[in-house]
């Protein structure tokens, strides 16, 4: 059941609670000498809810953790107000030898008017409008005023200490609630903030290093055309489909993807600060195939169904079953990058950014219909031999959609990776950056994401220390550090001219790596 005094995700596996004898907790990677204390244990045969134990809110009037102190936490506005003021005085530069498209203006071939990927001395770059070579080095989720959602608010009362005013909705929010990220852009520039934080991103990402715009950022800077920029298309079956793959042989299915596509792209068919469009996100399928094709199997009566059917009548196997859904994949795949190029001829197709680097099979099918392959890795870095395997495999030039690292001082949770102190999320960014674009195969990274995460959960729970701005409209200054010193370096390190940096983090741990001691 829901628990709204908590914003933790359920991970695991569960089942009816019978015979339970104890009950335990970890830490993945404790920092000092941490305690917990349980004050209220009780058994229920029913459900009895959930309340708030403690006596101070959880979240002070800024939207910070209201339980602890931490490096550079504020007190005041008028602390906030100095912070904002040093910051509007930084000079609004650009050091990176950039092009007005984020390309290196120290090396150009060809222009062609829009993006495109090209192999030059035997390693793969972006090639941007006016023909300067581009590496794609940007953030997801860019936008003003995040990290200050307030989901559920009637039932969490206790745990704030002020409430945001409900008029302050986040501009581009999908959900009527007010945020404490969009009062603090409020008390920093008044009615003036939609405009004024806007252009704050664009200076930031100017003197930070970093030119695009990633994937899930707001339509609001998007819009203002100053960065160059990647798309998600919606609306091809993705959400309607079963462990999100579409019925492609459902009759309306091209009619659909058609209009959807024509659409989504018109607006943009002719803008230059556009990369391209990314298909998907993350197939929660891949490697299980054959519960994939039980699912469907005790589905509703469905052309997928019957499809699936006649694959299986002469034998119900594992080979089989995967046959079909990699078969139903590459239709999938193939009726949207087609109509995508109808409709839009001038951008790249970049790929399903895939949750891990998939089986050879699935690598075959990419290599036909992408213009650059796209995945997500959550790791301290990405391995070489992955890479190599892309590349190997389909021919194309990587990008990488997400990744990241934090930490656990701002009562946050820690991220899908875990790092000691601010300083470290700079070292492991660094670290991490650097190796990945010491592959010749690889042209872009998106740091997800640009603000932290709601403290109290976003609405699926995640609450996760993340992000390059924190929910006060202030950068954190170690992260910033790290984005600009290797912002400086990408083009000699990709080039082969530079080594990547050798510094690790001091400790750093993935959500995977907690050993299974529960037996034992």
């Amino acid at each position: 059941q829901p628990r709204f005094t908590g914003w933790i995700n359920l991970g695991g596996k569960r089942g009816p609670l019978t015979g339970v004898d104890s009950i335990g907790f970890r830490m993945l990677a404790p920092i000092g000498n941490p305690v917990l204390e349980l004050r209220s244990v009780s058994l229920s045969a029913t459900d009895p809810g959930d309340s708030y134990l403690g006596k101070k809110p959880v979240v002070d009037a800024f939207g910070q953790w209201n339980l602890g102190n931490f490096d550079g936490k504020v007190h005041s506005l008028k602390q906030l107000q100095r912070e904002w003021a040093a910051e509007e005085a930084l000079p609004a530069t650009n050091p990176f030898h950039y092009s007005p498209y984020g390309g290196y203006l120290g090396q150009r071939v060809s222009p062609g008017g829009f993006f495109r990927t090209e192999k030059v001395d035997g390693r793969w770059w972006f090639v941007d409008p006016d023909g300067y070579l581009f590496l794609s080095y940007g953030a997801d989720c860019v936008s003003p005023g995040g990290g200050g959602n307030v989901t559920n608010p009637e039932k969490r009362p206790p745990i704030y200490q002020e409430m945001p005013p409900a008029s302050l909705t986040p501009p581009n929010s999908r959900f009527n609630q007010p945020s404490f990220g969009t009062w603090n852009l409020f008390r920093r520039y008044g009615d003036t903030y939609p405009e004024k934080s806007r252009e704050m991103v664009v200076r930031r990402m100017d003197r930070w290093g970093l030119n695009t715009i990633g994937n899930w950022s707001g339509m609001e800077v998007i819009r203002l055309n100053k960065k160059p920029f990647m798309l998600q298309l919606r609306g091809v079956g993705i959400e309607n489909g079963v462990m999100g793959l579409p019925d492609v042989y459902a009759p309306e299915f091209n009619e659909k993807v058609t209009a959807a596509i024509r659409e989504f792209v018109t607006p943009f068919r002719d803008n230059p600060m556009l990369i391209g469009y990314f298909t998907g996100n993350e197939p929660s399928w891949l490697g299980q195939e054959s519960r994939l094709c039980s699912l469907i199997l005790e589905g509703p009566d469905r052309p997928f169904k019957s499809e699936l059917k006649k694959q299986l009548a002469e034998g119900d196997t594992p080979s089989k079953r995967k046959q079909f859904i990699h078969n139903t994949f590459r239709i999938f795949l193939t009726t949207v990058n087609q109509t995508l190029k109808q409709f839009d001829p001038h951008h790249l197709n970049l790929g399903m950014r895939f949750g891990h680097v998939p089986e050879p099979e699935i690598l075959a099918i990419c290599k036909d219909v992408f213009d650059v392959f796209s995945f997500n890795c959550y790791d301290l870095y990405p391995r070489k031999e992955f890479m190599d395997r892309i590349t190997t495999a389909t021919g194309l030039p990587m990008i990488i959609g997400e990744y990241h690292f934090g930490t656990v001082d701002r009562g946050m949770a820690q991220s899908l990776w875990q790092v000691d102190s601010q300083k470290e999320r700079g070292v492991a960014f660094r670290f991490y950056t650097e190796q990945a674009y010491a592959h010749p195969g690889l042209i872009g990274t998106a740091w997800f994401q640009w603000c932290d995460q709601d403290l109290t959960g976003r609405r699926d729970g995640e609450n996760y220390n993340c992000g390059l701005v924190d929910v006060t409209d202030r950068p954190y200054p170690e992260m910033v550090k790290a984005v600009s010193a290797t912002a400086a370096r990408l083009f000699d390190l990709h080039s082969g001219r530079l080594e990547p940096i050798s510094q690790k983090p001091l400790r750093a741990r993935g959500h995977g790596s907690v050993p299974d001691l529960w037996e034992k």
